[in-house]
């Protein structure tokens, strides 16, 4: 079952977007992957928003830069949770991406993550997937668990050689 859809302006946002989709294969959550643009394929945006309940999405992981409208449409046409990914452009670095996405009108909230974040997008949906499949929460506090023993290797290696030594291993 595809639970999760991950779309995007552009083919050109995948290298980003794929890291969410790394996430969720990690998880074993099902997952679509697609480009949807707001600005060149407005047919293509409002039916996939339009249907994505019916088509079995519980969360949209939507991906964009420059004027990031796509994230701010898709959840206007849906009741379903939209994660908005501002991706990094060139004129402005996503901060433009990142306004247009969190600068939404009051009745359209679209989450949003950092820059580039798409690997925290796919973890905020799996969070969000999790009140509806409890069996998510222990995987969720095996990946936290494994980041805290990751964290401290590296406290303990740097405490054992020296800051000097560290960077030199």
């Amino acid at each position: 079952m595809k639970e999760i859809a991950i779309i995007m302006g552009s083919d050109s946002d995948l290298p980003v977007m794929a890291q969410a989709e790394n996430v969720l294969k990690q998880f074993g959550i099902g997952y679509e992957i697609t480009v949807v643009s707001a600005h060149r394929t407005p047919k293509r945006l409002y039916n996939f928003a339009e249907n994505a309940r019916k088509n079995g999405f519980d969360v949209i992981i939507a991906g964009a830069g420059g004027a990031a409208h796509l994230p701010g449409m898709v959840a206007s046409l849906t009741s379903l949770p939209v994660i908005g990914v501002p991706i990094q452009s060139k004129a402005l670095s996503g901060l433009d991406s990142l306004l247009s996405i969190v600068q939404m009108p009051k009745g359209v909230p679209v989450a949003s993550v950092a820059i580039n974040g798409a690997a925290n997008a796919a973890l905020l949906a799996i969070k969000i997937l999790a009140a509806k499949h409890p069996n998510l929460h222990g995987r969720l506090q095996d990946y936290m668990d494994t980041m805290e023993s990751e964290v401290l290797n590296k406290a303990n290696k740097l405490s054992d050689l020296g800051g000097e030594a560290y960077l030199k291993s």
